[in-house]
C-alpha cells in the first residue's frame, strides 16, 4: 500500500513538472505586442504575434513590449524666455516603439528618459524666444521639439509622431497685463467700428439727400417744362382760332356797317379797361386797323 502511494505521488509530481515545462516552453504572443527573448542571459530573438517555443531553463522573456502608439502627458515644466520671463509649460508626446530590442537595451527607463529629454529640449527652444513669440509660435515649437526628440530617441527604438504644447501659463502679473492689453484692444476696435458706422451712416444720409434733391429738381424742371408747353399750346390754339376767325371774316367779305359795329364794340371794351388815353380815328372805316395798337396800350399801361 505504501509503495502504491509513493508511486502515485511520483506520478503527480511528474505531471506537475510536465505542465510547468510545457507552460514555460510554449508561449503565445498577443496582437500588438512583442516579446524580447534572452538565452543564457544574452539576447536571442524577438517574438512577434503567434505561438513560440522556449527552451526551459535556458530561454526567458526579458521584456514584453507594446507596439501601440502611446501618449505621455508630462507635468508643467518651468522655462525662461529670452526676455527673462519665467512660465510653466506642459507638453504631450505621442510615440510608438518600433524596435523592441533597442527599446529594451538602448536606455535605462526609456519613458523617464523621454520625459527628461522633452523638458531639456523645451527649455532650449523657449530660451531662444521672447514672450510674445512663445505665445504665438506653438506650431514652430511643436515641430522643432518633434524633430529633435525623434532624432534623439531613434537609437532607443522609439518613433516620436507628435509633440504638442498643451498649455502655456505665464506669471500672474503678465496675465493681468495681457488681459488689460486685450481689453484696450477690444475697446479700440469697438470705437473704430462705431466711428466707421457713423461715417457710413452720414455718407448714406448725404447721398440720400443728394438723390432726393436731384429728383425734386428734375421733377420741378419737368413740371415747368410741361407748364410752359401747355401755355405755348394754349397760345397757339388761341392764335389759330383768331387767325381762323379773321380768315372767316375776310372770306365773308363784310360790309362797312359790320366793321363800324365791331369798332364800336372794341371801343366799348377799351372804355372799361385801365387805359386813360384813347385814340379815335377820324375815319371810322380805319378803326379795324387800329384795334390791335389800342389793345397793346390796354395790356401795357406803362406806355401811357
Amino acid at each position: 500500500m505504501l509503495d502504491f502511494i509513493v508511486n502515485y505521488l511520483w506520478i503527480v509530481i511528474l505531471i506537475v513538472l510536465a505542465i510547468i515545462v510545457i507552460a514555460r516552453t510554449i508561449r503565445i504572443v498577443p496582437q500588438s505586442y512583442a516579446y524580447v527573448v534572452e538565452r543564457i542571459g544574452a539576447y536571442n530573438r524577438t517574438c512577434n504575434v503567434g505561438l513560440h517555443i522556449m527552451i526551459p531553463l535556458l530561454d526567458r522573456i526579458s521584456n514584453k513590449v507594446s507596439l501601440k502608439e502611446q501618449v505621455m502627458d508630462f507635468a508643467p515644466q518651468p522655462v525662461i524666455t529670452k526676455d527673462n520671463v519665467t512660465m510653466q509649460i506642459d507638453t504631450v508626446v505621442y510615440f510608438q516603439i518600433t524596435d523592441p530590442k533597442l527599446f529594451t537595451y538602448g536606455v535605462v527607463r526609456p519613458l523617464n528618459a523621454i520625459e527628461n529629454l522633452t523638458a531639456t529640449t523645451l527649455r532650449n527652444i523657449i530660451g531662444d524666444l521672447e514672450l510674445d513669440e512663445t505665445l504665438t509660435s506653438r506650431d514652430i515649437i511643436n515641430s522643432r521639439m518633434r524633430s529633435i526628440l525623434d532624432e534623439a530617441t531613434d537609437p532607443w527604438g522609439i518613433k516620436i509622431h507628435r509633440v504638442e504644447v498643451k498649455n502655456i501659463i505665464p506669471p500672474r502679473d503678465i496675465q493681468e497685463a495681457m488681459e488689460k492689453q486685450m481689453r484696450a484692444e477690444r475697446e479700440r476696435r469697438e470705437a473704430i467700428l462705431q466711428a466707421e458706422g457713423k461715417k457710413t451712416a452720414a455718407i448714406l444720409t448725404a447721398e440720400g439727400k443728394k438723390e432726393s434733391m436731384i429728383l425734386e429738381a428734375n421733377a420741378e424742371k419737368e413740371a415747368q417744362i410741361a407748364h410752359a408747353t401747355g401755355q405755348a399750346e394754349a397760345l397757339r390754339l388761341v392764335y389759330e382760332a383768331q387767325a381762323k376767325g379773321i380768315q372767316y371774316i375776310n372770306e365773308a367779305n363784310p360790309d362797312q356797317s359790320y366793321l363800324t359795329l365791331e369798332g364800336f364794340k372794341a371801343l366799348e371794351k377799351l372804355a372799361v379797361g385801365e387805359a386813360t388815353k384813347i385814340i379815335i380815328p377820324s375815319d371810322l372805316q380805319g378803326l379795324a386797323s387800329t384795334v390791335t395798337s389800342i389793345a397793346e396800350l390796354v395790356k401795357d399801361p406803362k406806355k401811357k
